[in-house]
């Protein structure tokens, strides 16, 4: 086999040659030639031993006109050819280890990263809660003690009763226009003597301020985001989101530029930096600013620590590592209800949940540069370090036959990533759309399920502790069908119980609370799936160059769902309180269907190129190994 592949080889040569003196000289060329198993003691059955079909590349090189070869220099040309197996990183983690001792150490910690950032997405629930308040009144507060009052004989007496009809509280933002400090008000109802109805009594704003019923504190109740100032309070969280959209398109980009491991780590510092300084900080806007330098850079690193996780896995091994790196943020949902009943005052629960990014920057020593953006990038023999690096690490030896590593296509410089990479060609520019109509879908129904549902109950630690456990059962049925069914059928099926769910809950009477309930829990399970799947499909949609860029510009339509969605559950509700339902519905059907367009990925190799990408829903029926037959000149003496 070897000799008749050299013998095509010189032949191809020859041709080659003649070729070259009409077109623009190349110093190589590839043949590609499809190759049968067999038995063969020599090297190309060496090489050949390993699968039932295999396809051999033929490098062929040869000197330029001018180079001072020739024959009337007394000399012949004559070739050699060396056999060398270019494999991919996932053919040398077949050999090292897909998933062994430095994968998993790998994975802990970036599975740390990813329940630390549990308090950047929801930790507003606890930073920024506002509890019942209501005007505070010196003189109030003077007459209360003197007569003795309990807090619901002074609230009785003194605060305003319901507000607008089915608003069952008293008024949080005025208060009775009484001079509360003059003589001759009664201890058994001091309003008595000034009104019949207390309802025609003149109200006014808090001019002190409020008193709020918490032990604790947030940034609500230390500077008053209630009533006149409670869109301050939406500035904070729209802050935050505005953060992730700039920062999951800006810094993937730069991530796919100059490298996850850079990025990663500068927005590790960035992160803990500006959470220690939020806790510290003298005034809101202070506050403000800092939280939405967290919103530039928290997310993107998680994100980025996605992609590198899912990069240094083998195959058989990457949808199981995205979808318990997901995990972990449920993990830190329920570490941050812990956190946060232990400690209620928002600075010290700021500053404890900051403090484990410092210990991350460590991950400088711990976690290298992705191989496969190494190469990529052009740099094979950084990406081949690496390898070794985590052969070693997983105390397996790295095949002599495997010691070279190079793109799938020849370049002959790195590649840049670019935002018009992303709906230049036709499948990639579909799979573009489909994925950012989908990530904004996830973030709608996500939050806004949420919202519509209005948890009962006075225990806000207990609520959302309850609310986190609901993602485990979603986790754990993808786990048991993504291998069995595929990525696309559960993705789809997961978004369309999500809508049925909230169309379902439009028809169902309010007196069956309980069928209410066990709906709107359906329905997030089916949205939480949704979610999970559409940040583990979306890096395997991309070539590597462009991967991290498409993950992080999709996923910036979550940021712009999480912005609206607000406007959408309390808006509409105002319409038709179940009208936010109906809107669910119909945009939770729409991306189950969009979803079947999209092709299927299990079992299949993480594309490194455009074409690949390109090609993904056209079938292989066997695995390919790429042979190359570097072709070299020899000088022969003709005597």
């Amino acid at each position: 086999m070897l000799r008749q592949t050299q013998h095509l080889a010189f032949c191809l040569l020859g041709a080659f040659r003649e070729s070259s003196r009409t077109h623009a000289p190349r110093r190589r060329a590839w043949l590609e030639i499809s190759l049968s198993k067999e038995r063969s003691g020599s090297k190309a059955g060496h090489f050949l031993k390993s699968a039932p079909s295999h396809r051999l590349t033929l490098v062929l090189s040869w000197p330029q006109p001018g180079s001072g070869h020739s024959a009337a220099q007394g000399k012949a040309s004559g070739l050699l050819l060396s056999p060398v197996i270019m494999p991919t990183v996932d053919d040398i983690l077949e050999h090292i280890g897909e998933f062994n001792f430095f994968q998993k150490q790998t994975f802990f910690l970036l599975a740390l990263l990813s329940a630390a950032f549990t308090p950047v997405y929801v930790g507003i629930v606890f930073l920024a809660f506002t509890p019942d308040h209501r005007c505070l009144s010196p003189g109030v507060a003077e007459l209360s003690r003197r007569c003795g009052w309990s807090l619901a004989e002074e609230l009785n007496y003194t605060v305003p009763g319901p507000g607008a009809a089915g608003e069952n509280f008293p008024d949080q933002c005025h208060g009775y226009e009484v001079d509360w400090n003059r003589t001759g008000l009664s201890c058994v109802d001091p309003l008595a003597g000034l009104a019949a109805n207390r309802s025609h009594l003149p109200l006014e704003p808090c001019r002190h301020g409020w008193v709020y019923d918490t032990p604790g504190s947030s940034i609500v109740t230390e500077f008053n985001l209630v009533c006149a100032n409670s869109w301050m309070l939406d500035l904070f969280q729209s802050a935050v989101n505005v953060g992730f959209f700039i920062g999951s398109v800006g810094i993937g980009y730069l991530a796919d530029r100059f490298g996850r491991k850079l990025c990663l780590l500068v927005t590790i510092l960035i992160n803990a930096a500006s959470g220690v300084l939020m806790a510290v900080s003298p005034n809101y806007t202070w506050v403000l600013i800092f939280r939405l330098i967290q919103g530039l850079v928290s997310k993107a690193g998680w994100l980025i620590g996605y992609i590198q996780i899912t990069e240094f896995v083998g195959l058989s091994y990457r949808r199981t590592v995205g979808i318990v790196y997901q995990a972990a943020f449920t993990v830190g949902l329920l570490v941050l209800a812990g956190v946060a009943y232990v400690l209620p005052h928002w600075r010290w629960l700021q500053l404890t949940v900051t403090l484990p990014n410092i210990c991350f920057v460590l991950y400088y020593w711990c976690i290298p540069e992705s191989p496969r953006w190494l190469i990529a990038q052009n740099k094979s023999a950084k990406a081949m370090r690496v390898m070794k690096y985590i052969a070693k690490k997983n105390g397996k030896p790295l095949p002599a036959s495997l010691q070279s590593l190079r793109p799938d296509e020849e370049v002959d410089e790195k590649l840049n990533p670019s935002f018009l990479d992303l709906v230049r060609t036709p499948q990639i520019r579909k799979h573009t759309l489909i994925l950012m109509y989908n990530w904004f879908t996830s973030s709608v129904l996500y939050q806004g399920l949420i919202m519509h549902m209005g948890l009962a109950g006075s225990n806000i630690y207990l609520d959302f502790f309850f609310s986190a456990l609901v993602e485990f059962p979603a986790a754990l049925i993808i786990i048991l069908t993504i291998d069995r069914i595929g990525r696309r059928y559960p993705w789809a099926a997961s978004n369309m119980v999500a809508g049925a769910a909230c169309l379902a809950s439009v028809f169902i009477p309010d007196d069956l609370h309980w069928l209410r309930v066990t709906v709107a829990c359906l329905g997030r399970m089916g949205i939480t799936m949704a979610f999970e799947m559409v940040c583990l499909v979306n890096a395997e949609l991309y070539p590597t160059f462009i991967r991290n860029l498409g993950v992080l510009v999709c996923s910036s339509m979550c940021d712009i769902g999480g912005i609206i969605t607000p406007f959408l559950v309390y808006r509409l509700t105002d319409v038709w309180h179940e009208l936010p339902l109906v809107v669910f519905a119909a945009v939770g059907l729409v991306a189950g269907g969009l979803v079947l367009l999209l092709p299927e990925t299990k079992g299949k190799a993480l594309p490194e190129t455009i074409d690949e990408a390109e090609n993904m829903q056209r079938p292989r029926n066997n695995k390919e190994k790429m042979i190359y037959l570097q072709v070299k000149k020899l000088d022969i003496p003709l005597n």
